[in-house]
């Protein structure tokens, strides 16, 4: 699932060098190339150079792991009444086959049928790109392949296939980023077939993490705000966001994973995800950044809020009642308890603290899952019944924005554990410290 966060992510990180949809990194791209501290063939800042890779450190995801992602699908399969799920390029594809796939106008399918071999459909002249890949995942070497001229209908294929497998009824699944052009294709070829979400699969064997995705997850967040320190540390007065979001993704590049951060710098950190007016740092700006990256896969997602120099009794106060904030939505998770009731922990407190009512001043949700997509099932927001389970992630990011003055947002990534929850890095201890380990002097 390429989510619009993850987008914009690879775009400023293509002209530098993730409770929200985005982080403002457009803002960033078009800050890119102008004059400053961080920018042209400059020597990297101390800091920055002082990183060294952490690229050894992580373990794939094996195919026998992957096997086990498609039996339990099965299950999932026969439970929801589905006799075969569609994947097409996307995160769920990798996800179940490790193939790593485009998505374009023509189809590339994998089906997994309840019962049977699961087959793969794609254009003739793809074949031997699509059995490469094929045969390095669980799929494995032998895996049928069908194939279609660029005159013939793909979704023929895929009723073909499915027949070979005695499937000339009942359900077929799409995962949540298939195109409707493709859907409808494969019903129009199959109309004996009711074409349904897939989502009950998908979401039900990514939404629980097991210990070796755990671990990714944690590095990618020690990658990510090893990063963010190195940047901070490097940061200079008249910089703009572009040349400091430009820090942030070299820091990342010598920690051995790309990746990167959007930036906001004084009144434009109260727009939760930026502006694209230039913004130069000075003396007692606030910079609000938010970004990750992925390791083999799996995401971070974290925002700091920070001050170059001393910051005003206001921030302190609004930075307090964030972190308060910040705490209780953690607090408030364990199993059973539904994911609306983690906003309203936070929700509570921000009000409480004068910036209320409602979304006024906190504008968005508290949180979102994740995992291999910066954003995934399920959300931390009001009206969300659904119960914590362990093994779910998420981030905890609630926000206070004051239009014409400033915007505070914290966010670190989480887990529910069997009696509780752990968050992956340190919570930020001030402003002016954001990393506990000194100020920028």
């Amino acid at each position: 699932m390429l989510s619009r966060r993850t987008f914009l992510t690879t775009s400023t990180l293509a002209v530098a060098g993730t409770a929200c949809g985005t982080s403002g990194r457009e803002a960033n791209a078009a800050q890119e190339g102008t004059p400053g501290a961080g920018g042209g063939g400059a020597a990297l800042p101390a800091p920055i150079a002082a990183l060294t890779s952490m690229k050894g450190t992580a373990t794939p995801i094996s195919v026998d792991e992957r096997k086990a992602r498609l039996e339990k699908a099965r299950t999932l399969m026969a439970a929801n009444k589905l006799d075969a799920l569609m994947l097409t390029g996307g995160t769920s594809m990798v996800y179940f086959t490790g193939m790593s796939w485009g998505n374009s106008e023509r189809l590339t399918a994998v089906i997994v049928p309840v019962k049977g071999a699961p087959f793969v459909v794609t254009p003739k002249f793809e074949e031997e790109r699509t059995v490469e890949q094929v045969k390095l995942g669980p799929l494995g070497t032998g895996t049928e392949v069908l194939t279609w001229e660029e005159d013939q209908s793909p979704y023929e294929r895929v009723a073909q296939g499915l027949r070979a497998r005695g499937i000339s009824g009942g359900a077929i699944g799409m995962e949540e980023t298939v195109k409707h052009v493709f859907a409808e294709g494969v019903a129009n070829a199959a109309p004996q077939l009711r074409v349904t979400s897939g989502t009950p699969v998908t979401a039900g064997c990514r939404t629980i993490k097991d210990a070796h995705e755990l671990e990714l997850m944690k590095l990618a967040s020690a990658v990510t705000l090893k990063a963010y320190e190195a940047a901070y540390k490097s940061l200079k007065e008249g910089m703009t966001q572009g040349d400091f979001a430009k820090l942030v993704s070299q820091a990342h590049e010598r920690l051995g994973y790309p990746g990167g951060a959007g930036v906001q710098v004084g009144e434009y950190s109260a727009l939760p995800h930026g502006s694209i007016t230039p913004q130069v740092v000075k003396e007692g700006s606030i910079l609000l950044i938010d970004g990750g990256c992925k390791v083999e896969g799996y995401s971070s997602d974290i925002s700091r809020t920070f001050v170059l120099g001393k910051a005003t009794d206001r921030m302190k106060q609004v930075f307090d009642v964030e972190h308060a904030a910040q705490t209780a939505a953690l607090k408030a998770a364990r199993p059973g308890v539904p994911c609306g009731d983690i906003d309203a922990a936070a929700r509570k407190v921000i009000e409480d603290g004068g910036f209320g009512p409602g979304y006024k001043y906190f504008t968005h949700r508290v949180g979102h899952g994740l995992g291999m997509d910066g954003h995934e099932w399920p959300y931390l927001v009001k009206g969300n019944s659904l119960p914590l389970a362990p093994g779910m992630t998420f981030s905890d990011e609630p926000g206070i924005y004051i239009p014409g003055e400033f915007g505070i947002r914290l966010e670190d990534d989480w887990a529910v554990t069997e009696s509780g929850a752990e968050m992956f890095t340190p919570q930020s201890p001030s402003l002016e410290d954001p990393f506990g380990s000194g100020p920028v002097t």
